[in-house]
């Protein structure tokens, strides 16, 4: 019998609706370019055996990162935060509204907790307990390090309404969530959620979906979230392309862009971006601060860990972008966006 976790393949309503999506052809969802899986001179064996047999590289810390436990149900409605969790959760408290997109808090990103890359040391320090209330729960696509069964299970009850690309209300649905508290969007699509003072618009994303075997049946997606005078911008996993520019273009600028910035390799490079191509994506989407995620918390690419954030760091001096690197937990203050720090240093 399949795992719940894995999730359901959309069916019935559901099926018609992405039938209906000008981005599905053939029995799955596009990308806006041709968006091969792996590199002309790559295959899959090759990639697994990098993976499993790769020696000498420091692809994960030896000790406890460093953090911030912050208590998440006594934020001030006055001051806009954003706080990252480690990989691409955060949480978004914005005028009175709590926000949570791609929660994932289990030990791996995996259908089964026994195997799969485990949680960096010193990340593990939330729970589903630990929020308030959460008025909307942002998910940009259905891979296991951003759409978690354990958390979503947990998180049911205490979230209002949940926002999906198309297909991914069917994982939804199967884990117990009524289907009038979720909505699912087209890449352009409005969200109507009826949140006073919140906008939500899903904008394209270069990547791909999956559970299981068979992939794309389910869409992924960016978002541009807007709440009063502020504008933020969601990217969810992506390569480069001129989405952004595009995105800058119609909704931008933006006050902070939260990019995708690890899990690449030369042996993926259309379905994940570089650090400096990261760094570009700011600067097309016009965004004033560029919070790198993604990154530091599960070994799901065959990089250092920390090259990343150096490598970002280095470029974004180079073509002075203004970066924020918060730690986990560690508050980022929409008023006063802190420069960035070097915390990963020596560890």
């Amino acid at each position: 019998m399949q795992q719940r976790s894995f999730g359901k393949a959309p069916a019935g309503e559901h099926l018609e609706k992405i039938k209906a999506s000008s981005h599905y052809k053939n029995g799955r969802f596009q990308n806006l370019h041709e968006t091969p899986m792996l590199s002309e001179d790559a295959s899959y064996i090759s990639v697994m055996k990098d993976f499993f047999f790769s020696k000498g590289i420091d692809r994960e810390p030896l000790i406890a990162l460093p953090h911030v436990k912050t208590n998440l149900k006594t934020l001030s409605p006055s001051e806009p935060v954003i706080i990252w969790f480690g990989h691409s959760s955060y949480f978004i408290s914005i005028h009175g509204k709590n926000i949570l997109v791609d929660p994932v808090f289990s030990e791996r990103p995996s259908p089964v907790q026994y195997v799969g890359s485990k949680s960096f040391i010193g990340t593990m320090l939330y729970t589903p307990d630990d929020f308030p209330e959460i008025d909307l729960v942002i998910i940009t696509h259905d891979h296991y390090d951003h759409l978690d069964y354990s958390t979503i299970v947990k998180l049911k009850d205490q979230a209002k309404v949940f926002c999906a690309p198309l297909g991914v209300g069917s994982h939804l649905i199967h884990w117990g969530i009524s289907q009038e508290r979720i909505q699912e969007l087209d890449w352009w699509d409005h969200a109507a959620i009826a949140i006073p003072g919140i906008e939500l618009i899903a904008t394209p994303a270069r990547h791909f979906s999956g559970r299981g075997l068979v992939n794309n049946k389910t869409l992924w997606a960016s978002y541009v979230l807007k709440a009063g005078d502020y504008s933020l911008f969601i990217g969810g996993d992506s390569g480069y392309d001129d989405s952004f520019k595009k995105i800058g273009e119609m909704y931008g600028p933006f006050d902070v862009a939260m990019l995708e910035c690890g899990q690449y390799d030369e042996q993926w490079p259309y379905i994940h971006m570089m650090p400096e191509e990261s760094v570009q994506a700011s600067i097309d989407l016009r965004a004033t601060v560029f919070m790198p995620v993604h990154w530091s918390k599960f070994k799901l690419a065959l990089h250092p860990w920390r090259e990343p954030i150096e490598r970002a760091l280095k470029h974004a001096d180079k073509l002075h972008v203004k970066m924020t690197t918060p730690k986990i937990g560690e508050p980022v203050k929409l008023d006063a966006i802190a420069p960035p720090s070097t915390w990963w240093t020596g560890l």
